[in-house]
């Protein structure tokens, strides 16, 4: 334990941003799950509407910088992917 009175609010700061980030985080994978679960399903307005929030939820968790934008968009991309690939074997 740090015994400078500095050292150890910066402690507590640390620990506060890493529950909010863990949070954001399970959130974030939460609602990648959902497309994930509507795609399996084969339920392509559930998947639809699922990945409209997920792609939200990923931008503001890339905004806040607690996963980088590159990694935000690549799992868009992949879970769009996904969705589209199922509404192509709904059309045929």
């Amino acid at each position: 334990m740090a015994n400078i009175k500095s050292s150890i609010k910066d402690i507590g700061r640390s620990e506060k941003r890493k529950e909010r980030n863990r949070s954001a985080k399970a959130r974030m994978r939460t609602f990648c799950k959902k497309v994930l679960t509507a795609v399996d399903a084969k339920d392509l307005p559930a998947a639809q509407e699922a990945l409209r929030q997920a792609i939200s939820v990923l931008a503001i968790t890339a905004r806040k910088k607690i996963i980088h934008g590159n990694a935000a968009d690549r799992y868009s991309q992949r879970l769009n992917a996904k969705v589209k690939s199922l509404a192509l074997a709904a059309a045929s």
